[in-house]
């Protein structure tokens, strides 16, 4: 009774956390381009002065609403501090905190002391500004953990694939369930290094870092587009999206074919097989084809790996419906072994073996079932610069890359 109870206490936690783990699924490796950002800040500057045309009536005697170059500043009473948020179209500002003018008396701007233009202080935005060495010193940690980490599984998953393929005697059904897990965990990580190459090796976030806000200020027109040469920007997001998607649902197909071994009398494993194939590629072919085709006519900005509003539930829903299925099933077969070994030691007293034999066959299972993937569902994604987010990527980004060394482990 007790197993059971733990079971669905987890189906519980499960189901509430759920929600906080779904907006940081897939857009968290977000690279902004100084094109991009520019293009951004335009868009923001046109809505601005849109907004202060349509206005009839300015009261008279308050400074007047303005662009000043980043911000859209609205009616300053007089002889107050005005305050307006930090803009969200501004990538690398600090969006919590606030950017201030002083009205004074007069009914005008106050002006800066030292030149003739107008005092602002952006202070708790610009976090990007200062340097912040120790900051650069915990990305390029986690780019190591995950290159080294997905370097080794990519090995590891070749040599595992070869055996498999080689010899007849491993041929059947679960082992060419496994083949194909394997390939698509070493689709996954040959897409993210090609990923890396593409979007870091162009103009990518790091020129942003010799921006001032005067700079910012100063820009009125956009770089001359060239949209051939984000092309292989955009197809490198694509594959990448699609090999994430192949993974969550191959480790579905492992979870559905236990699931379908354990229920059902009579299962014809070839029969089957063709199905499995067509749900671990052919269902994310379908959706991240969607989402491509959506994101080309709705959003086609200069590369794709910023997050286009709502169109990344395209992707998310699909990718976190997986999760969900492949869960239940875990905790349905979590359940079964639970009632078994209840039945098996019917009359004995000693409840701590059979506490020790569920916990064995759980921990044989998570992996399977991908079960790891919401440790950190509770957690929702915080800002850079803070431990929880630092804990939760070394933890993401050390057991994703070296996750299949463990999965093979399992098998």
């Amino acid at each position: 009774m007790g197993a059971t109870l733990i079971v669905h206490t987890l189906g519980f936690v499960f189901c509430g956390t759920l929600l906080s783990f779904v907006y940081g699924l897939v857009d968290a490796d977000d690279v902004l381009t100084k094109e991009e950002q520019i293009n951004l800040l335009l868009k923001a500057k046109q809505k601005c002065e849109q907004a202060i045309k349509s206005k009839h009536k300015i009261t008279e005697g308050y400074c007047i609403p303005e662009w000043d170059g980043i911000v859209c500043w609205p009616e300053g009473l007089p002889g107050r501090m005005v305050s307006t948020a930090c803009p969200d179209y501004m990538y690398d500002f600090d969006h919590k905190g606030y950017a201030y003018r002083r009205c004074d008396i007069n009914g005008t701007w106050e002006p800066a002391s030292n030149n003739n233009k107008t005092w602002a202080n952006y202070s708790e935005c610009a976090k990007f500004l200062p340097p912040n060495g120790n900051l650069d010193w915990v990305f390029y940690r986690l780019y190591l953990i995950y290159t080294v980490g997905y370097s080794i599984s990519l090995g590891s998953l070749m040599v595992a694939t070869v055996i498999l393929g080689y010899f007849r005697r491993l041929h059947c059904t679960r082992n060419y369930i496994h083949m194909h897990l394997f390939v698509s965990f070493m689709l996954r990580a040959i897409s993210i290094f090609v990923k890396d190459v593409v979007l870091y090796s162009g103009a990518p976030l790091q020129e942003m870092d010799r921006f001032t806000v005067e700079d910012l200020k100063s820009i009125t027109e956009a770089p001359p587009a060239n949209k051939t040469k984000f092309i292989g920007c955009k197809v490198a997001v694509t594959l990448f999206l699609y090999f994430l998607a192949t993974n969550y649902y191959w480790i579905l197909v492992e979870g559905l074919y236990l699931h379908s071994l354990i229920f059902m009398t009579f299962f014809s494993n070839r029969k089957y097989l063709w199905g499995f194939t067509l749900i671990g590629w052919g269902v994310p072919a379908m959706f991240v084809t969607i989402w491509a085709s959506v994101r080309a006519t709705l959003a086609d900005t200069e590369c794709w790996d910023l997050s286009a509003g709502n169109l990344k539930w395209i992707v998310q829903i699909p990718i976190l419906t997986a999760i969900v299925v492949n869960f239940l099933l875990f905790l349905n077969i979590i359940r079964v072994l639970a009632t078994k070994l209840r039945e098996t030691n019917a009359g004995r007293c000693d409840t701590r073996q059979q506490y020790r034999k569920l916990l064995k066959s759980t921990l044989v299972l998570m992996p399977l079932f991908g079960v790891h993937y919401i440790v950190f569902m509770a957690m929702p994604y915080t800002e850079v610069s803070g431990v929880p987010w630092q804990i939760q990527m070394h933890y993401e980004m050390l057991f994703n890359s070296f996750q299949v060394i463990d999965f093979k482990k399992k098998m």
